[in-house]
């Protein structure tokens, strides 16, 4: 139209050789306009179109969208302007009290908000400790007593409608008026923790929004759906923090599990997201497949929930499902944990945007539609509950009552667990019980129980008759058989077995053995209060779990270190006389050393308590003296863990976390497209975790050159597919058809196919491996078995030498957990660790996860034996 005014107002009005001008005008001014009618966003919607309409609004309360700028679902929130809102609102609401409970890695603040009516929050803190007091009696509580909400969102960082509803969520508690509101506040506690993966929601909602344009791509191959390497769904060092509520290896869910224990809720929500093409879940999932301890009242009330989160979906014509795909079984989620302690956890989950419009099979779904459906279950959890909140009230009561009674009625009087030889592994053990409020004793008497003798002073007792029942019995189950054995997780998760310490059931019959005592005190490390100057030379065992982090403190300073290949005995200074094992440490005080090495060492072995020893000479007793060429050089190692597109996130950020939280050994992370060119830095030692890895020829033949010339290649799991298939490593992977042809599928029906699945899949077991505690990589231990624990069926083909097979599993592997009897004899005496020298250098093969969620302790030091104990392979 623009462009044929001005062809008429040219013939009309202008001379012809004015005409460019006009054309290049009009132009420009088409330009303008067309830039200025193009669409800038299709998403997003302002808080109150998100939430109900029979509810009035205080306008004295901001709006998310007048404090940050845009509305919900315009963008996809970050961390900090999802904290800053809360903090306005906190400041603003006489219902809201906002508490910092702790911070991430990444030093983002983990916020919780407490939201009541304004009458209630004088006496909050006399509230709770009622509610607690009831919880520990098992009294019945009256019905007038608060029902505690414990709110929680996107736990998985890229899963993050549930935090960005919660914008809306906290808006509405704050700003809502009228008898719902009264009903919901008056009378009881909304806990609203908006953010529980502030790291992995923070670097999702940062992927999101870089590859947004003012035009909103639907199309699932856009970058925008296709996030990069890693995850947002991780935390900081790249775990799931959703399988962390009992191994608490990180702060999140240390700071989340203390709140939940000072509060006791009764419902927990645990807000997800799922593929795109789904639709709505929520719990009860499969009900054969929760954890046989969860009462069946729980699943009961769950179902009394769900009636209300459907009611609310069909008012609004939204396809949702429910009892099928998801179940409740591994204590360690987010669904299942509050289930063990009386409160009522409930798992929802959404057909995921993965962005801000995707198409789907239910055509597009836009992440406005994804926050809407997680405010709308929010709601109907409160109302839900308060319709059934007699029922609730009663239902925890009863719990505490029922726990008590199982703990009578039992066989079993406690557990006893013993420290080993190594002080690190067992207090990290102690300080996870105690984080967890489970009770224990110290054993002041030597014990015998279940053919074992458990020390005086250096081990404990739990029994289990303690409000904690449930729980202990959980982490040490050694259950083997299941009623259903379709896992969504792990089937096991024994903590003694974990941290690879000695444990027994005690029987009541036999609860006389174990004598405790109220002032008995566990035997601790004797450290040194200073060390002598005048030493031939210091030493420390290798032990202790720690042991790998006072070792590479002592490089980093550079120290001059050695590692013994053979125990031996030593006369002290104090005219002592001491024995070390293979892998100790020895620091000469004749070579150079730093002019600090005293104090150095005192400071470091001190802060990780592991005692130190003065020698008195270079000549021993018995074993190599010092000067031994058996006592060998540990140079600093330079490690490099290949990452990237392919490689298994998980595992690549549990052995970062271990390097450097517990060793403190800088490890470079290099995505395996770069390997060939990273070559070339002085590595010393490459580690390959599960993966799919399509390195280049080149970089082939330059990694194969570069262990023969010295380097050490560590790989777990599928790497070793990867290894032998390039004849790296000397080992021979049983293929996938051998292990299918185990299983009979002659008078199976379509319907048996996911049974099929099941049993063909090792899920997360226990298995027991005999090991040589002379080779190298078993240095520090001092039991020759081990349980690992393994998550796959891969199993290598039967075959032994006594030098590079140093564990394998035993003829019953299988210590807890499912496993299909037919590949655990597949398994059985097979090897779980694989060496194969190459040139000047070694590939080393572990066959399952050394480093698993940060929690399996009793296989860490194998990957560190692998760093700085492989100087005795080559």
């Amino acid at each position: 139209m623009l462009a044929a005014l001005v062809r008429t107002a040219t013939i009309s009005i202008f001379p012809k050789w004015f005409a460019p001008f006009i054309v290049l005008t009009a132009v420009c001014v088409s330009a303008s306009v067309n830039a200025n009618i193009v669409a800038l966003d299709k998403g997003g919607k302002p808080v109150q179109a998100y939430l109900p309409t029979d509810v009035t609004y205080n306008p004295d309360i901001p709006t998310p969208e007048s404090v940050l700028g845009a509305n919900i679902g315009q963008w996809h929130v970050r961390h900090d302007q999802l904290t800053h809102y809360m903090r306005v609102l906190a400041d603003h609401s006489d219902r809201i009290s906002l508490e910092v409970t702790g911070r991430t890695h990444e030093n983002r603040e983990l916020l919780l908000l407490t939201i009541t009516a304004p009458s209630n929050r004088p006496n909050i803190e006399s509230m709770r400790t009622a509610h607690i007091d009831a919880m520990n009696s098992g009294e019945k509580v009256k019905a007038g007593a608060p029902l505690i909400f414990y709110m929680g969102y996107s736990i998985h960082g890229n899963e993050p409608s549930g935090s960005n509803a919660a914008l809306a969520l906290a808006y509405y508690l704050a700003a809502g008026q009228g008898a719902r509101i009264d009903a919901l506040l008056n009378n009881n506690i909304v806990l609203l923790d908006p953010s529980f993966n502030p790291d992995g929601l923070s670097r999702f909602a940062q992927w999101a929004n870089m590859h947004k344009g003012k035009q909103l791509v639907a199309d699932s191959n856009t970058r925008e759906h296709d996030e990069g390497w890693p995850s947002g769904r991780t935390n900081h060092y790249w775990f799931d923090l959703n399988r962390d509520w009992l191994l608490l290896a990180h702060p999140e869910s240390q700071a989340r599990i203390k709140q939940f224990h000072r509060w006791r809720p009764h419902i927990l929500t645990d807000f997800h997201e799922m593929g795109t093409d789904s639709t709505y879940f929520f719990q009860p999932g499969v009900r054969s497949r929760k954890n046989p301890i969860t009462p069946d009242e729980n699943v009961t009330l769950t179902e009394a929930l769900a009636a209300y989160h459907a009611k609310a979906f069909d008012k609004q014509g939204k396809l949702y499902f429910s009892e099928e795909a998801f179940d409740d079984f591994y204590a360690g989620k987010g669904s299942t944990y509050p289930d063990l302690h009386g409160s009522i956890g409930i798992l929802f989950e959404q057909a995921s945007s993965r962005g801000h419009i995707q198409e789907s099979i239910n055509g597009p779904l836009a992440f406005s539609t994804t926050i809407a459906n997680q405010i709308t279950t929010s709601l109907s959890t409160f109302e839900g509950a308060l319709a059934n909140k007699p029922a609730i009230l009663d239902y925890q009561s009863a719990f505490v009552k029922d726990t008590q009674a199982l703990a009578k009625d039992g066989d079993i009087s406690g557990y006893i667990v013993g420290e080993s030889s190594d002080s690190g592994r067992f207090n990290a053990m102690l300080s996870l019980l105690k984080q967890h409020n489970i009770k224990f004793e110290v054993v002041s008497k030597d014990s015998d129980v279940g053919k074992q003798t458990f020390n005086a002073n250096r081990a404990i007792y739990i029994p289990v008759a303690q409000a904690q029942y449930r729980l202990i019995t959980s982490i040490f189950s050694t259950q083997t058989s299941f009623e259903n054995n379709t896992f969504y997780d792990v089937s096991s998760w024994n903590m003694a077995m974990a941290f690879n310490l000695p444990f027994s059931v005690v029987e009541k019959r036999d609860t006389r053995n174990v004598k405790t005592a109220a002032n008995a005190k566990l035997a601790m490390p004797v450290l040194s209060e200073s060390l002598p100057a005048s030493a031939y030379a210091y030493a420390f065992s290798w032990n202790d779990y720690y042991a790998p982090a006072l070792l590479q403190s002592l490089l980093e300073a550079g120290v001059s270190v050695r590692s013994s290949e053979n125990a031996f005995e030593a006369k002290l200074v104090n005219n002592q006389r001491h024995t070390f094992t293979s892998g100790s440490i020895v620091i000469p005080t004749g070579l150079v050393q730093p002019e600090n090495l005293l104090s150095l060492l005192t400071e470091q072995a001190r802060a990780l308590r592991i005692p130190v020893y003065a020698l008195a000479s270079g000549l021993t007793p018995t074993g190599s003296d010092i000067g031994s060429r058996s006592i060998k050089p540990i140079l600093g190692p330079k490690v490099l863990l290949v990452g990237g597109e392919g490689v298994s996130e998980y595992e690549v950020g549990e052995m970062w976390h271990y390097f450097d939280t517990r060793v403190g050994l800088p490890a470079s992370i290099v995505e395996q497209q770069k390997l060939g060119n990273a070559l070339q830095s002085g590595y010393t030692h490459i580690v390959f975790a599960s993966g799919q890895y399509t390195l280049s020829d080149d970089t082939k033949d330059a990694l194969f050159n570069w262990v023969k010339n010295g380097g050490v290649l560590i790989g777990q799991k599928s790497a070793l597919r990867y290894f032998a298939a390039n004849e790296w490593l000397n080992v021979d992977i049983v293929d996938r058809e051998e292990i299918d042809s185990q299983f009979d599928e002659d008078k199976l029906t379509f319907g048996d196919k996911s049974a099929l699945y099941a049993r063909k899949l090792v899920a997360g077991a226990v298995y027991e491996a005999e090991i040589d505690i002379t080779h190298p990589l078993f240095y520090g231990y001092t039991d020759t078995t081990l349980s690992m624990f393994k998550t796959s069926n891969m199993v290598v083909n039967n075959y032994y030498t006594p030098f590079t097979t140093p564990a394998r599993y035993t003829s019953a592997p299988l210590l807890a957990g499912f496993s299909d009897e037919k590949l655990v004899k597949l398994i059985a005496e097979t090897p779980a660790v694989i060496t194969t020298q190459q040139g000047k250098g070694v590939v080393i093969g572990f066959t399952d996860n050394t480093q698993f969620r940060g929690y399996w302790y009793g296989t860490n030091k194998m990957l560190s034996n692998a760093i700085y104990q492989s100087g005795f392979l080559k």
